[in-house]
């Protein structure tokens, strides 16, 4: 894959879950479907980063990688990397930190800053969130289709992830850390919140040794994409409240047991 306190603002509603998205309008561009990928996972080049074109992109199972120097490509990697309940892995030093840290979680109470936080990388590094990438996803924000998850030591924000959710399917982009493995709790506490609101498939786009060790698997573009098609209209409602990162060690008890 790829502030304290602050309000949780117009994706949450009062009964402590993320609110449906908003509609969005029929993007002016023809977007090719995912399955017509070359080689390398392109499909094409160019479009923009409007709400609705990014929201039919997601829905043929494709997304935008800028790469510097040429038009917004637009990928869709076969095979896809995806993380289960079943496949997810609890190291006995994550265990602990499950365990141990005090950790909190929210779900849309700071995703402006995890966003910010995720396109922060050393200068030599580069990133591929621009600003261009950052506005458009915090727009998708405000109208309900981008979700974050944060970690909280305290008050303090030391880790979270964000992604794109079509109904039953969430498309991982990007998370940070601040803390030695606040990252890694950030996907957990996702699958676990999202799996337990009735979530299918939580894609992480492409499979990294980093994922690998927390259990992402790889999948068949084709297989991905039935699933997307299966799942993506689908009402999935993450419980968005504050919750302690220790409840994960129980949740997945029996896959910790393997590392």
């Amino acid at each position: 894959m790829r502030p304290p306190g602050e309000p949780s603002g117009p994706t949450s509603s009062r009964d402590g879950y993320t609110r449906p998205p908003r509609a969005v309008a029929p993007s002016v561009w023809a977007l090719p479907d995912g399955d017509t990928a070359d080689a390398d996972g392109l499909v094409g080049i160019g479009a923009d980063l409007a709400p609705a074109t990014l929201v039919d992109a997601y829905r043929r199972g494709i997304f935008p990688w800028p790469h510097p120097g040429v038009p917004l490509p637009w990928f869709s990697p076969d095979p896809r990397g995806v993380v289960t309940p079943d496949t997810v892995h609890i190291s006995r030093s994550l265990r602990r930190t499950l365990r141990r840290s005090g950790w909190h979680t929210t779900v849309d109470a700071a995703a402006a800053a995890v966003i910010e936080a995720c396109g922060q990388r050393p200068q030599d590094e580069g990133t591929w969130i621009t600003a261009e990438m950052h506005r458009a996803y915090l727009h998708l924000h405000r109208i309900g289709w981008v979700h974050s998850v944060e970690v909280w030591d305290g008050m303090e924000l030391v880790g979270g992830i964000y992604g794109v959710q079509l109904g039953g399917v969430f498309t991982g982009e990007s998370m940070f850390h601040r803390a030695d493995d606040a990252s890694k709790v950030a996907l957990i506490d996702l699958l676990e919140r999202f799996t337990t609101a009735g979530g299918r498939l939580l894609d992480v786009q492409l499979q990294t040794p980093h994922l690998a060790s927390l259990g992402v698997t790889e999948l068949p573009r084709h297989d991905f994409l039935d699933l997307l098609v299966q799942h993506r209209d689908r009402l999935v409602r993450l419980p968005s409240g504050r919750q302690p990162v220790s409840r994960l060690a129980e949740r997945f008890r029996s896959s910790g047991d393997r590392g």
